[in-house]
C-alpha cells in the first residue's frame, strides 16, 4: 500500500525489549530513512549504539520528536504522560504518534489531550513479547504471528491508521481495530491477571520456610517452572500495567475468586465428576490456542 520506506524519520522513546526489536523490524525492512532513539540512561544508549539499532540516539525528547513522522513511545506506560506533556510542543503537523503500551484506555486518556490538531494518536499493543528486558533482548522476528491491537478514536486520520498498520504487517503481525476500553477487558483476562497470579504464586514461594523454598526450586514442576518464568518480567512496566487496568483487573479478579471458591467446594466434596467437567472445559481452550498458532513462544532465529 505504501511506498518504501514509509517514513522519513522515525523515533523510539525507549529501547527495552519490544522498542529494540521495533527498530531492528524497521532497519531490516527499510521502513525509515532515519532511526533516532530516546532513552534516559547511558548504558542504554551505549548497548544502542554498539548493536546498530539507530542511526542517532540521544537523552534529548525535543531533537528525539523535532521532524519525526513517527513517534513511539515504548516505555512504561506510568512515563507516558510526561513524555506526552514535554514533547507536544515540537511535534510537526503530520506526526502520528503511536505506542506499544498493554493498557489503552488510560494511555489515551494520558496522551491524546497534549496532541495539536494535526498529529495523529494511533494507539498500539503488540502482544508478544518475553520475560527479558533491555536493548540486547530484542529480535526481529518477535512479532511474526502475533497479534497487534490499534484503538484510535472515532475521528482518528484513516491514513495514519492504515500507516501504522501497514507498519506491523511488515514486522509479521496481524492487526486488529479495537475499542480501548474493550481491549483493556480482554487483556486483563489473558495477560494482566495471569501475570498477577505468577507474581503471587513466586511471591508464596519466597515467603515460605527456607528448607521448603528450597526444595520448591529443586523440585521445580513445569508449572511452577512457567510461573517463575512469567514472574520474571520486567517489574516496572507491570506494576505500571496494573495501576493503569485497575478496574479491568480488579473485575476480572473478582471472577477468578469465585471461580476458585467452586473449585475449592468440588475439592472438599470430593466432586469427581464437576472437577473433570472443569478440566476437560479448560483442556478445549488449550488445544484451540495452539489450532491457533498462538502458543508457540518467540525466540530469536539462530545464525
Amino acid at each position: 500500500m505504501f511506498k518504501k520506506p514509509f517514513f522519513n524519520r522515525v523515533a523510539l522513546i525507549g529501547a527495552g525489549l519490544i522498542g529494540s526489536s521495533l527498530a531492528r523490524v524497521i532497519k531490516k525492512k527499510n521502513l525509515s530513512d532515519k532511526i533516532v532513539i530516546c532513552a534516559r540512561r547511558d548504558e542504554t544508549l551505549s548497548t544502542v549504539k554498539k548493536l546498530g539499532l539507530a542511526d542517532t540516539v540521544t537523552k534529548d525528547l525535543e531533537f528525539a520528536v523535532a521532524q519525526a513522522d513517527l513517534v513511539v513511545l515504548c516505555t512504561p506506560v506510568g512515563a507516558y504522560e510526561s513524555l506526552a506533556r514535554k514533547m507536544s510542543p515540537f511535534l510537526k503537523t503530520g506526526t502520528i504518534v503511536s505506542d506499544v503500551g498493554s493498557v489503552k484506555h488510560s494511555v489515551i486518556s494520558m496522551v491524546k489531550p497534549y496532541l495539536t490538531d494535526g498529529v495523529h494518536f494511533v494507539p498500539g499493543h503488540p502482544i508478544a513479547g518475553t520475560e527479558n528486558s533491555g536493548p540486547e533482548s530484542g529480535f526481529d522476528t518477535l512479532f511474526e504471528n502475533r497479534w497487534v491491537i490499534l484503538t484510535p478514536q472515532p475521528g482518528t486520520d484513516q491514513n495514519a491508521i492504515n500507516k501504522v498498520e501497514e507498519l506491523w504487517r511488515c514486522a509479521g503481525a496481524k492487526t486488529e481495530i479495537m475499542d480501548s476500553k474493550h481491549h483493556d477487558r480482554v487483556l486483563a483476562i489473558t495477560s494482566h491477571v495471569p501475570h498477577l497470579i505468577a507474581y503471587t504464586i513466586v511471591g508464596t514461594a519466597t515467603d515460605l520456610e527456607d528448607r521448603l523454598k528450597a526444595e520448591v526450586v529443586k523440585f521445580a514442576a513445569s508449572g511452577f517452572r512457567d510461573f517463575t518464568r512469567i514472574a520474571s518480567s520486567d517489574p516496572v512496566m507491570w506494576r505500571d500495567i496494573f495501576l493503569h487496568n485497575k478496574n479491568a483487573v480488579l473485575e476480572m479478579l473478582g471472577r477468578l475468586t469465585e471461580d476458585i471458591s467452586t473449585l475449592q467446594r468440588y475439592v472438599r466434596d470430593s466432586d469427581s465428576d464437576k472437577m473433570e467437567e472443569l478440566f476437560s472445559r479448560t483442556r478445549e481452550i488449550r488445544r484451540s490456542v495452539i489450532e491457533a498458532g498462538q502458543h508457540i513462544i518467540p525466540t530469536p532465529e539462530k545464525d
